[in-house]
């Protein structure tokens, strides 16, 4: 048996037991393929951690960079209460356009907004809206941009605020200094601002799995 087959194994015995799909995340995943969106959703256990790090938080506001069809929206969602409120920020409108209806059949459209553009042009419309802190912020958008969006989570965060950076191994890139590559240099910047900033503790963690070698960082933002 190879390597990634027992990271496929491993995920499915994970998922069954700790983080099961229901209909309407399974939905999500198929409506995602119907339209032909790239399948580089978060797994089951990732979309379970999320839910579980808001739930810790007891969050109320969440921003999430990056919604391609709404499945990890769905995960962070339900951490919400009734009245919470979640921001999701996507870049492309097919992909905007599933997502809402993904969102509306897991019945929190409610509580989620999905916002359509660049997210460099809607953050700081969002900002200029003077909104409570967010609890929780998850980042997984187009990784050159990765240090200006945590640059952006501090400003729309406060003390005690988490900020979740996905996709940092980029299947080990990331250690290459010397590398022209925009998604690996982005995280890179994101990583060591992370790493040297006052106002935020932070750690990377690798991962293996059905998405192959990967990894976040995640960091917690001080006072």
């Amino acid at each position: 048996m190879s390597e990634s087959q027992v990271w496929d194994d491993v995920d499915a015995y994970f998922t069954a037991h700790l983080s099961p799909e229901d209909d309407t995340l399974r939905a999500a995943l198929r409506d995602s393929e119907a339209a032909e969106l790239p399948m580089i959703n978060v797994t089951p256990t990732q979309g379970k951690l999320l839910k579980l790090l808001a739930e810790i938080q007891g969050a109320r506001t969440i921003l999430e960079i990056g919604t391609l069809a709404g499945y990890s929206t769905i995960w962070l969602g339900r951490a919400l209460p009734a009245d919470g409120r979640l921001i999701s920020l996507e870049y492309n409108a097919k992909h905007a356009e599933v997502a809402t209806r993904n969102i509306a059949r897991a019945g929190l459209d409610k509580v989620v907004e999905v916002r359509v553009g660049p997210a460099l042009e809607s953050l700081p419309k969002l900002a200029d809206e003077n909104p409570p802190p967010f609890d929780l912020v998850f980042i997984d958008a187009d990784k050159a941009n990765n240090p200006h969006y945590v640059e952006w989570a501090l400003r729309l965060t406060s003390t005690g605020s988490l900020i979740v950076l996905d996709n940092v191994v980029r299947a080990g890139r990331v250690v290459d200094a010397d590398t022209d590559a925009p998604d690996v240099r982005g995280t890179r910047a994101a990583i060591e601002m992370i790493g040297s900033h006052p106002r935020l503790s932070g750690t990377a963690i690798q991962t293996v799995g059905g998405k192959g070698y990967d990894g976040f960082a995640l960091a917690r933002v001080l006072a």
